[in-house]
């Protein structure tokens, strides 16, 4: 009998929601949603259809994943710890070494919101019955605006047509008005060797070097050297945009990759965080703030910076934290 995995993919920084999100604190950890992180809630709403639990990783936030599982009280679970970033491939390549080839994986990132509800069980158990038929399923969300910071899946019915780039405003309306794009989830449901056979066909060296790292890895821990090797390449790039067994599910639930500011106010105005009458928010700061002038600002106040952004700018933050890398800031730690 095969079983089914959740492989929860926890790279990542989260540059656009700097302040709050640091290197040592990257999103999927901040306790900012209803006391849970966003890793917590991934691991949770994904319990009821896995045999067991996939933890792919760096080094650097092992000991954030490790407090959040005990806090959730999940003792067993397979770990896989990076020693450097190389992308979504190798890390999912990782996970299909981990188990046997029949086995079905869930993978999902771990720093997106999801509503957990009858929209997402029939997604995922859809994607796992065209996964026994050995396809390789992604989850296109049904798009409720004309996005510019996600990528698209062009679908007629279950056969995805291309994959798109995060596309401009005018681009984006049109994909919205045409009806049959999705937004591209980063979701991804299959069998290990399925997986697995259509990367070695498309990109042999990923393979064949993950294969080596992963074998010679130790209690999980992969080698820098031999992973340093390995050519860093995205999941879409190496497998979904070359091979032809990809399906998609169009999923109904409500979803966002909680990439900027405008995602973290849109989710906390629907929870019922307050806002002043002219829609600013305050986040981190129990001081009394006054916004003068202004609307749908967010204050962003952490204990060493301070951000202060129109939400609609939400999308430029990444360009301030970047400013922080160059100038090897210890604020970005």
């Amino acid at each position: 009998m095969s079983a089914t995995y959740h492989v929860i993919l926890t790279g990542g920084v989260g540059s656009r929601l700097w302040p709050l999100s640091r290197k040592s604190q990257p999103k999927q950890y901040l306790e900012i949603f209803k006391n849970d992180s966003l890793f917590e809630l991934a691991v949770k709403r994904n319990q009821k259809f896995s045999d067991g639990l996939i933890v792919v990783g760096n080094k650097d936030n092992r000991s954030l994943s490790i407090k959040s599982l005990e806090k959730l009280q999940i003792e067993k679970y397979h770990e896989i710890v990076e020693a450097t970033p190389r992308n979504t491939a190798p890390a999912i390549a990782f996970s299909a070494f981990q188990v046997n080839p029949d086995d079905i994986l869930v993978v999902t990132p771990a720093d997106h919101i999801i509503k957990a509800d009858e929209n997402y069980d029939k997604a995922v158990s859809k994607a796992i019955r065209l996964a026994e038929d050995g396809n390789i399923v992604t989850f296109g969300v049904k798009p409720t605006r004309p996005e510019t910071g996600y990528g698209y899946i062009e679908s007629e019915g279950q056969s995805v047509l291309s994959f798109r780039e995060k596309p401009n405003l005018e681009t984006a309306k049109e994909f919205l008005h045409r009806g049959n794009f999705l937004w591209n989830s980063g979701m991804f449901c299959f069998k290990a060797g399925v997986f697995l056979s259509e990367l070695e066909k498309y990109e042999p060296k990923v393979y064949k070097s993950s294969k080596e790292a992963f074998e010679k890895s130790q209690e999980g821990k992969l080698d820098e050297a031999l992973s340093m090797e390995i050519p860093s390449i995205s999941v879409d790039y190496a497998v979904m945009e070359r091979s032809e067994l990809i399906k998609v599910v169009n999923a109904e639930f409500e979803w966002s990759d909680m990439g900027s500011f405008e995602a973290v106010y849109d989710y906390f105005v629907e929870s019922g965080y307050p806002t002043d009458a002219d829609g600013n928010m305050v986040i981190g700061c129990d001081k009394f703030t006054a916004f003068v002038g202004m609307k749908n600002s967010i204050f962003v106040n952490t204990k060493d910076a301070i951000l202060i952004l129109a939400k609609e700018a939400s999308q430029d933050v990444k360009g301030v934290y970047q400013q922080l890398v160059d100038e090897k800031s210890e604020l970005i730690q």
